[in-house]
C-alpha cells in the first residue's frame, strides 16, 4: 500500500493525535504494537531518551515450541514473552500505545496476554 492509500493516511493521523496524550517515561515507558496482515509486533520504548527497551514480535516467536497456529493466539503469546523480557529487564508498569488500531482482536490479545504475564497498565 502506498503511503497516499486513505486507510495509511486515516491510521497515521490517529497515530498523531493519540501520540499527543500518551509519553512514555523511565519509570513507566510505552508499550507500542505495529500488526501487519501475517504477523504483530510490540516494542517498549522510553521516550525520554528515545531508546527501545524491549522488543517482541511473532516473526521471532519460531524459538518457541508451542506456538500457537491462530494470529490472535500468536498475539497473546507475544504478549506474555515481551511481559517477561521487560519484567528481566526491570520493567514493571507502562503505557500502552495502541498504534492506531481499534482496542479489539489482536491488539487486544497482545495486551491480554501482557497483562498475564505482569505488567501494569
Amino acid at each position: 500500500m502506498a503511503k497516499t492509500d486513505p486507510k495509511v493516511v486515516a491510521r497515521q493521523k490517529r497515530i498523531k493525535r493519540i501520540r499527543k496524550n500518551i509519553q512514555g517515561t523511565t519509570e513507566r515507558p510505552r508499550l507500542r504494537v505495529f500488526r501487519s496482515a501475517k504477523h504483530i509486533y510490540a516494542q517498549i520504548i522510553d521516550d525520554v531518551k528515545g531508546h527501545t527497551l524491549v522488543s517482541m514480535s511473532s516473526v521471532r516467536m519460531d524459538v518457541v515450541s508451542d506456538e500457537p497456529k491462530d494470529k490472535r493466539g500468536r498475539a497473546r503469546m507475544v504478549g506474555k514473552l515481551i511481559a517477561e523480557k521487560a519484567k528481566a529487564a526491570g520493567i514493571e508498569a507502562v503505557v500502552f500505545d495502541r498504534g492506531g488500531y481499534i482496542y479489539h482482536g489482536r491488539v487486544k490479545a497482545l495486551s491480554d496476554g501482557a497483562r498475564e504475564g505482569g505488567l501494569l497498565f
